[in-house]
């Protein structure tokens, strides 16, 4: 009863519906008139030509006998007009209650009520009680990405959207989803705020400004995440209120500078655990080259562990035999002191003098050109739009306006010669497409690509692309990364860096007994045991009880691993 009551009291307040009901209770009223008058003309009509007295309910029988068609035959005219009578009320019954009032139900009541259940599918509030949920303002590429994440460390979450039919769209996908409008504290105030973990502002600038300054009003201690679009956003979001705010398509071309191949071999940082660093290891023009992990000696001369090695695309475990190649980039962890150890090692060899190529100059591209920049790397731009080429000169070396794909502006452009390419178009297709192009013109080039869709990551790299990034991923793990008060690590497009309890399964055996590489793909970088993290790992380790295991790899190698330990966690 409770349900049945909760819906006619939504059906009542429902705006449309209620319209709607208006206009067929009017039409009701309409013919209820025309019956009643009807009624009225047959009484005169049978008492002043035909000579008969009848009751008022006859009168009544009769009409409706007559407009319905039914027409029993026990009351009948015998003068014309009472014939002519009976045939402009069977005439106009035929058009009111045949015709009219069949589609007046249809079109005002019945649809509208469908319409208004099916609507009253998405749910306006979080369930009495909820809390410690992230509440995220859009379902976005970043969105997308960042619940997937939350799905699997069963954090609980909601998406917003003041766009039925997007709500509709996301409760049918199986999104948690309310419906409420953004800038509304009515909407929040549902979704039990208070109690909220985080919220995840990621609408445009100038939306993300006006829902900050309301969830403000109602929230003043509840942290705030905005993505912000343009640089020049951050602060007016930071102003309204907003905790953190992150330019990540200004990061993305940081990320993606980072990654390439210039000047001289040296590492290059990319996240933090505990007090150790992460970076990567370029081996191209290294004498490391073709030798074993185990001849290599890295951990013997300088300290720092192997923990995976990016191979073509792919991270790989670690094994002692594995033979290096040029296109190899090792993973390594350890602390600054034995970073700068290896890069002072490594800095007589020089990778390439020339400049880097970078394929696009909007948002990406040109924060990446400035970071390049920055660390004294000259550039080469070709971009098709000249107000960009313009835009960008000051901070490359040359700009190149017109079609990437032309084979003679690319060898203009250095691309026989270019240590690495940076592409960072957003159109996957076209990235997907130079990375083959490219890597058939130049077989060492080292290429860095932007990506937009999780399911070309494979084919981008089997087209040739060493490292790949997207703007959905980048900006998930950052508000994953915040929400658990930990640092950024970006250590590539779906790679993650997490911990888990040693299983009593894997419990006082080795690591190579526990086979956690070969059943599952992760790498194992780390054993955490009473707050002390030891990062010198060997086949031999033991893994022992109530520690913890941090290990490197995609959610598909989480899930593996959860799937064959889970019970024995």
């Amino acid at each position: 009863m409770k349900f049945v009551g909760s819906q006619i009291a939504y059906y009542l307040s429902d705006r449309e519906f209620k319209r709607n009901s208006k206009l067929l209770l009017k039409y009701l009223a309409i013919l209820g008139i025309v019956i009643f008058i009807y009624s009225i003309l047959f009484h005169i009509i049978m008492a002043q030509v035909e000579g008969h007295d009848h009751s008022w309910v006859t009168g009544f029988y009769w009409t409706l006998t007559v407009m319905s068609t039914l027409g029993f035959g026990d009351i009948t005219f015998e003068s014309d007009i009472g014939r002519i009578f009976s045939i402009v009320v069977l005439l106009s019954g035929i058009v009111m209650l045949l015709i009219v009032l069949p589609f007046a139900f249809i079109r005002h009541f019945y649809i509208p009520l469908l319409e208004s259940q099916n609507n009253n599918r998405v749910p306006r509030s979080a369930p009495n009680g909820t809390k410690d949920h992230i509440l995220i303002c859009s379902y976005d590429v970043i969105a997308r990405d960042l619940t997937a994440r939350l799905k699997q460390e069963k954090t609980l979450y909601y998406v917003i959207e003041n766009d039925l039919e997007k709500a509709l769209e996301n409760h049918d996908d199986r999104v948690p989803v309310l419906y409420g409008d953004l800038d509304e504290q009515e909407t929040f105030i549902k979704a039990n705020i208070q109690d909220a973990k985080l919220v995840v502002v990621n609408r445009n600038d100038i939306e993300n400004t006006k829902i900050i300054l309301t969830i403000r009003d109602i929230a003043p201690n509840i942290p705030i995440v905005a993505i912000a679009t343009d640089d020049e956003a951050v602060d007016v979001q930071e102003l309204s209120g907003a905790n953190h705010v992150l330019p990540v398509k200004r990061w993305l071309g940081e990320q993606l500078a980072n990654r390439v191949n210039a000047q001289h071999a040296k590492s290059q940082p990319i996240g933090q655990y505990e007090d150790l660093f992460i970076a990567e290891l370029p081996l191209l023009n290294t004498p490391l080259v073709s030798k074993t992990i185990k001849e290599a000696g890295l951990r013997k001369k300088f300290g720092v562990s192997i923990v995976a090695i990016w191979e073509k695309g792919r991270l790989k475990p670690v094994r002692a035999d594995e033979k290096l190649t040029f296109e190899s980039v090792l993973v390594i962890i350890g602390s600054k002191e034995q970073f700068r150890s290896i890069d002072e090692l490594f800095h007589d060899y020089n990778i390439n003098p020339n400049p880097v190529l970078l394929i696009g100059g909007g948002r990406v591209g040109l924060a990446a050109a400035k970071s390049l920049h920055k660390n004294g790397i000259l550039v080469n731009l070709i971009d098709k739009d000249p107000e960009i080429c313009k835009k960008a000169s000051h901070i490359c070396n040359k700009v190149f306006t017109g079609r990437a794909s032309d084979y003679d502006l690319l060898t203009k452009a250095g691309i026989l010669e270019a240590p690495s390419i940076l592409l960072s178009t957003n159109d996957d297709s076209m990235n997907i497409y130079l990375s083959s192009y490219c890597r058939q013109l130049n077989k060492e080039l080292r290429i860095v690509s932007r990506i937009s869709e999780a399911r070309n990551i494979d084919i981008i790299h089997r087209a040739g692309a060493n490292f790949v990034l997207s703007y959905a991923s980048l900006g998930s793990e950052a508000v994953l990364s915040i929400s658990k008060g930990q640092e950024l690590n970006i250590l590539g497009e779906g790679i993650l860096l997490f911990s888990l309890p040693v299983p009593k399964l894997l419990e006082g055996k080795s690591l190579a007994e526990s086979e956690i590489g070969a059943k599952t793909g992760l790498s194992v970088i780390a054993i955490k045991e009473n707050s002390k993290v030891v990062t010198q790992l060997s086949a031999n380790t033991i893994l022992p009880h109530g520690a913890e295991i941090v290990m490197l790899g995609n959610i598909e190698m989480r899930d593996k691993f959860n799937e064959i330990y889970s019970d024995f966690i």
